[in-house]
Formats: structure tokens, sequence, C-alpha cells
């Protein structure tokens, strides 16, 4: 499988690519995880959205929230579609992620909220938890910084 990845600022989200990235959300974060939580948050316009696309279909997808005033970049929503886990796309989009981060906002740190029992896999990234676990939308979360 062949993949286009893109990172785009809000404005170059056409509608149709809009849909997909809040319809894989929607599926992945609230129905997949049986978790009622207000996706819209107000950040979307400010973000950076890193995705894959094969073909026509949304495959990956990660936002690049800027930290303004805590000069700690937010890689926040990472999701693979379910049908394509397993084959190494979210080390693909991770790497993306910590690439554009580092390009378009260079004196910035990383930060993510991430769902605790994910803490290994980005421990592989570079993460490193930071604090006690907390409860984000009724699941366990951890800071993490790199």
């Amino acid at each position: 499988m062949e993949l286009e990845w893109m990172i785009a600022k809000w404005d170059d989200l056409d509608t149709a690519l809009l849909y997909k990235i809040l319809e894989l959300r929607s599926a992945v974060f609230v129905v997949e995880q049986t978790c009622v939580y207000q996706d819209i948050d107000g950040k979307d316009q400010e973000s950076l959205h890193v995705y894959a696309m094969n073909k026509t279909d949304l495959v990956a997808y990660a936002r690049i929230v800027p930290g303004s005033e805590t000069k700690r970049t937010s890689i926040g929503r990472v999701l693979i579609h379910m049908e394509q886990r397993g084959k190494k796309i979210g080390d693909l989009l991770m790497k993306k992620c910590i690439e554009a981060a580092a390009f378009h906002f260079p004196d910035e740190k990383l930060q993510m909220s991430a769902q605790k029992h994910l803490s290994n896999y980005y421990q592989k990234h570079g993460f490193q938890v930071e604090g006690e676990p907390y409860l984000e939308d009724g699941i366990p979360h951890v800071l993490m910084k790199n």
C-alpha cells in the first residue's frame, strides 16, 4: 500500500477531507473506545494536521497544536484506521509529526497527553512519562514529554 503523507493548516483542509478526519476521529475515540467527549474543541483551527491517504481513504491522522503560551507543542488525536493497524503506519505518523513540529515550531519542545497503555509505544519515539497518571474523559492518561 502506497500512502501519500500530507501536512496541512486549517485553511488547506477542504470540507470533504475535514469530514473524513472528523468521521475517523469519532469512529476511533468515541465509538471504538466508547468514550463520550467533546472532540470539537476549538484547537483544530490553530493546529497542523498530519495525515496519510491511500487513494481516497484516510488511513492515519494526528494534529499538532502549537504551544504559544507554554512553549510546548502538543501532538494529539493520534490515530490509525482500524483496518490498517499493525502495519507500522503509526511509527511513520509519529516520525512525520516530530519532524513537522521541529520544522514549524523549532523553539518549542513536544508533549502529549497519552493513553497510559500506550506510554511504552510513545517512549520508542523519544517521549518520557512525567508525573502521575490521571483520568481524561474517563480513560487513564499520562503526560509525556521529549
